[in-house]
């Protein structure tokens, strides 16, 4: 059988897609009700930006689960877990030990020192104008790998649901879902991207608990049993590869070999270090009116976020044991379709429906809270504070937001459809390593280190975003295999898939060197104490950052 037979054998028999359509749009018009009622308040900066601070711990808390619990959680892990076994539930545990970072050393902190954006923090003690220009482009490279990871999912989910076959058909699902993203960012602004998320990561939540307990249910409440079914299932694979594996055991993925072995410590460390760096997670801190507040969002978000993961490992063995790795991987989205093909042999056409539309809104969600953060990054410290000096009015920040938001939703759709078929849950890990290498050193070293200034962020942010990006054109994530972005080339001479743990340590040291570097270039003693205050007490975090 040729692969568009398969294809169309995979896609054909997972639903109707009438009913997943309609199920689609029913989700959009109850979502768009509530960003047009949300949108009434947006008169000022701050209420298009932050959502006004209006928002409470656990409001805020459930929000950043549904702002973090992407299509790389949903799909891409569970359908890691299907093929891969253990190795792929530690993408999990890696996204999940990344909070104890952002709780425990950047949340309060950041909350207390910023108004709008990453750039409040990055440039209060340092030179304005180029630390802003700076974290704003790094903002702006962040969200747009993460935007090219969640459109591959929209366009892999679609395809499958609504048995779109051909590259071109699947070209226009995902600009769909550009053009919808965009329209909620214009329209609802941070108050109205926030109800989306809260929406959706209950849904998702909801969705994943039910869909969890009834493969339990399928085999007696017993998670062992799961675990025999999938590793029976696997072992009856028609691929060598997947079938020479054993399902509890590391190495389906990143073991054999020493590379093999590093690249999965390089995505570890990506992975345990690059949420504290994520500029549209930082920016959900913003949202709520006090540091106890930003403190409660992340317990909140702790909690959601460790149960969801939990349910990740049921359902990507429960897959496995159930719809089987050879079925998953012949789908419109390969290892992405493990979730959507689970719930239709649960739970039929209203399932697949349900469960699909979740995670078509889960998508919506995450791609409109990248895009508010990237254009309000842009606004705010590149038009803002940089092009018109600090002079431009809070209307002119958030109509060229506005822009921004247009331009960054064309740019991820063009990148989304080269990026389709790719594993999602890869793809974030490679926004996770930019964010780590690129933000987190400068975050850091500006929040507990009184010497840092101005050289010292800019060589980390440039050089540790510049790095990333040479190291991952030049990897095999882009040539070189079959799986990579671009298959039929080969430049790739960097040898690993995810370069953190090359670039992370890189980009602490340049903060490093740069600072010793320019001694006396450093902010002066009344605006260090002033940091040292704001950030413990949250004393003037109100006020406006410029200076």
């Amino acid at each position: 059988m040729n692969s568009s037979a398969t294809l169309h054998l995979a896609a054909g028999t997972v639903g109707n897609p009438v009913a997943n359509i309609a199920i689609f749009a029913a989700f959009v018009a109850i979502t768009m009700f509530v960003v047009i009622r949300a949108s009434r308040n947006n008169s000022t900066a701050a209420d298009y930006f932050t959502g006004g601070r209006a928002f409470s711990g656990p409001q805020n808390g459930i929000a950043i689960a549904g702002d973090y619990l992407s299509a790389a959680s949903f799909l891409g892990i569970a359908g890691a877990i299907a093929v891969y076994g253990y190795d792929g539930f530690l993408y999990s545990i890696g996204f999940l030990v990344a909070w104890l970072v952002a709780l425990l050393l950047v949340a309060e902190l950041l909350r207390n020192t910023g108004k709008f954006t990453m750039a409040d923090v990055l440039s209060f003690r340092l030179r304005q104008r180029p630390v802003r220009l700076a974290a704003a482009i790094s903002t702006l490279v962040v969200s747009l790998f993460y935007l090219l990871a969640q459109m591959a999912g929209a366009g892999g989910l679609v395809a499958l649901l609504l048995d779109v076959e051909s590259r071109t058909g699947q070209s226009i699902v995902i600009a769909v879902v550009g053009a919808l993203m965009i329209v909620y960012v214009l329209v609802g602004g941070m108050k109205g991207t926030t109800w989306v998320q809260i929406i959706k990561a209950v849904l998702l939540i909801a969705g994943a608990a039910i869909m969890t307990l009834m493969v339990l249910g399928k085999f007696g409440m017993n998670f062992s049993e799961i675990l025999g079914s999938a590793q029976h299932a696997i072992s009856g694979s028609s691929s060598e590869k997947i079938a020479s594996h054993d399902v509890l055991a590391p190495g389906a993925k990143y073991g054999g070999s020493v590379e093999s072995k590093i690249n999965f410590i390089s995505l570890a460390v990506a992975l345990v270090l690059g949420t504290a760096g994520l500029p549209h997670v930082l920016m959900r801190f913003y949202t709520v009116p006090t540091a106890k507040e930003a403190r409660r969002s992340v317990v909140w978000a702790i909690a959601l976020i460790g149960a969801f993961y939990l349910f990740t490992l049921v359902l990507g063995y429960g897959a496995a044991a159930i719809v089987g790795p050879d079925r998953i991987m012949a789908a419109a989205g390969k290892e992405n379709a493990a979730a959507p093909l689970l719930a239709f042999e649960l739970g039929g056409v209203i399932l697949l429906g349900v469960i699909s539309a979740v995670a078509f809104a889960t998508i919506l969600a995450v791609v409109a809270g990248l895009t508010i953060t990237a254009s309000a990054s842009f606004a705010h410290d590149i038009y803002g504070s940089v092009i018109k000096r600090g002079r431009a009015s809070e209307a002119d920040q958030v109509r060229v937001s506005r822009m921004a938001a247009v331009t960054l939703g064309v740019l991820g759709i063009v990148l989304g459809i080269l990026a389709n078929g790719q594993n999602v849950a890869f793809l974030v890990a490679l926004a996770f390593a930019i964010a780590a290498a690129a933000n987190l050193p400068t975050i850091l070293f500006s929040l507990y280190w009184k010497r840092f200034n101005t050289r010292g962020a800019l060589w980390s942010i440039y050089g540790g975003l510049g790095l990333t990006l040479i190291l991952i054109i030049f990897s095999p994530a882009v040539s070189g295999k079959a799986t990579s972005m671009l298959p039929g080339s080969d430049f790739a001479w960097f040898p690993l898939e995810n370069p953190g743990i090359v670039a992370i340590p890189v980009a602490f040291l340049l903060g490093i060197v740069g600072t010793l570097t320019a001694p006396t270039d450093r902010g002066t003693p009344e605006r260090n104490a002033e940091m040292e205050v704001r950030s413990l007490t949250g004393i003037g975090a109100e006020k406006a950052v410029a200076h």
